[in-house]
């Protein structure tokens, strides 16, 4: 059957990426004349036509056809075009800086063309030739502007800084752009995380996540309520549309069954953010890992003594329990080529490398030895009770002391079996590992924890349930792995070892976690 008459049989699953500004009317011809058809053109990815027809929208080959009338693409100079739409902070310095690597990388030259304050253009230009191969736009603004200009087809991916909201999703099914939380529909570039700062001229080191939002809610106002000086607190967040602004409020205000409190002073930017506080020793202000530059960030507090600092290895763990996942979202729509070239370069190696040259924290999965793990086996010692016996701690000991902790670690949705968006990124990050050899031979072991509530024995079975739940997970997705090359097991150690106080919704998300030990 040709290419055409398959095309008037089944209505398109993809769109594509390429939406052309005024459409035009092409006939499509099969090579030796016999069937032809007509419609607007809807759009061309350099190989597929995209194009309007009695028969609803359909997708053509075009290998298999002949082009004619005023709407035909040039495919001696086909220029490929993508558009990027959503947070400024990944638009205007994490992207461009993926993307010129992976142009660079792949024997092109960058050219930034500048059209408006939020909007500017990467020229990808062949350096042999000096012909034009590909244009990548920007629209640097925020989250909900991304997926609002994906919904009226402006933009092919979204650069958001939180999951896609579920009226958004609904809204993207019934545009025809599938299921935005389907495999291959959405993806975490890269890790960063919602902080507290304050200037560096500011006595205070620490605050619990509760009275954070309590700060920000409008129930605790001087500083003084905080171990500060007899001062009134100086609130900074940014902007309300922004996908930063609306973690906070999912990840602080929420678990505290708070809400903001009017007159805070909001930032477009989250380095303005930054710099503002940064001036003002009164200034309390939340924001992200990344762009925190010159502040001071605070250390979340718990009642029972313990602590938790941002870091590079505390985000990728999400030991740290204020994480924002970087992401991006695209439609059922079938990119060009070199879009897809770049997609998958996002995901080596060396892209890692630019993510974290550029300040954000990557995904490469790092060995953590025993001896910079810091203060958790203490912990574990400190806060063993009459159900977490001496033996079972030792158990832990002699099973983990040998071993080294990866970074990947995963951790599930509040009241859910359903991993976390970093820890469903997780799975596929090392499934990919497991497919390229790079623990053939070594031992892996995923251990469960849990918080402390309930019966002991109960939360250490939760935690093997978990743990197996996660090892069956990435291997599903190891297609290509032979799994016979690893030893790979599970185990369990329940609340022996937290990584938070028990007293908050946050410090209990933290305590339930599925670590990766390697050996």
């Amino acid at each position: 059957m040709s290419v055409l008459k398959r095309a008037a049989a089944f209505v398109a699953l993809f769109l594509f990426a390429v939406p052309f500004a005024a459409a035009q009317d092409v006939t499509l011809s099969s090579r030796d004349g016999k069937v032809e058809l007509s419609g607007t053109l809807l759009g061309f990815d350099g190989e597929f036509y995209r194009v309007e027809t009695e028969y609803g929208e359909l997708t053509v080959d075009g290998s298999g056809v002949l082009c004619e009338g005023p709407g035909c693409p040039n495919l001696q100079d086909f220029v490929a075009e993508v558009q990027m739409s959503g947070s400024a902070t990944m638009g205007a310095v994490l992207m461009p800086a993926l993307v010129d690597a992976f142009a660079r990388r792949n024997g092109y030259t960058v050219s930034r063309e500048a059209l408006d304050p939020t909007r500017f253009d990467l020229l990808l230009t062949r350096t042999e030739t000096g012909k034009l191969a590909a244009r990548f736009g920007f629209r640097a603004t925020n989250t909900d502007e991304g997926f609002a200009d994906l919904l009226a087809d402006e933009a092919d991916i979204v650069m958001a800084l939180r999951e896609i909201r579920a009226e958004e999703r609904i809204n993207a099914r019934e545009a025809g752009m599938g299921d935005l939380t389907g495999n291959n529909r959405s993806r975490v570039l890269a890790l960063d995380a919602v902080v507290p700062v304050v200037s560096p001229s500011n006595p205070i080191k620490g605050i619990s996540p509760l009275k954070l939002a309590q700060v920000f809610a409008g129930d605790i106002t001087n500083w003084q309520d905080l171990g500060g000086p007899d001062a009134p607190i100086d609130l900074h967040l940014p902007i309300g549309s922004s996908g930063l602004s609306q973690a906070i409020e999912d990840q602080v205000m929420t678990p505290a069954k708070l809400s903001l409190r009017d007159g805070i002073t909001r930032h477009a930017l989250p380095g303005d953010l930054a710099d503002a506080v940064a001036k003002d020793t009164f200034a309390l202000g939340i924001s992200s890992f990344a762009e925190r530059r010159n502040t001071q960030v605070l250390t979340l507090t718990g009642t029972c003594g313990f602590s938790l600092d941002a870091a590079r290895r505390t985000i990728k763990t999400e030991d740290y329990p204020l994480t924002a996942p970087m992401f991006l979202y695209f439609p059922a729509r079938r990119l060009p080529l070199i879009a897809r070239e770049f997609l998958a370069y996002t995901r080596g190696a060396g892209a890692q490398n630019v993510i974290r040259r550029a300040g954000f924290v990557d995904q490469t999965p790092e060995e953590i030895g025993i001896d910079a793990q810091g203060n958790r086996f203490a912990n574990a010692i400190t806060v063993a009770g009459p159900e977490t016996t001496l033996q079972e701690i030792q158990r832990m000991a002699a099973t983990l002391t040998p071993m080294a902790r990866l970074t990947t670690s995963f951790r599930f949705e509040a009241g859910s079996i359903r991993l976390d968006a970093q820890s469903r990124s997780n799975v596929q990050q090392l499934a990919r590992a497991l497919e390229q050899g790079q623990y053939d031979a070594r031992k892996m072991l995923f251990v469960g924890f849990s918080d402390g509530n309930g019966a002991a024995k109960a939360n250490r079975d939760i935690a093997l349930r978990r743990a197996e739940a996660v090892l069956r997970a990435v291997s599903a997705a190891a297609v290509t792995a032979n799994l016979e090359r690893i030893d790979l097991g599970v185990d369990a150690f329940g609340e022996a070892m937290p990584m938070a106080c028990d007293d908050s919704a946050w410090g209990r998300q933290a305590n339930r976690r599925v670590e990766v030990w390697v050996r």
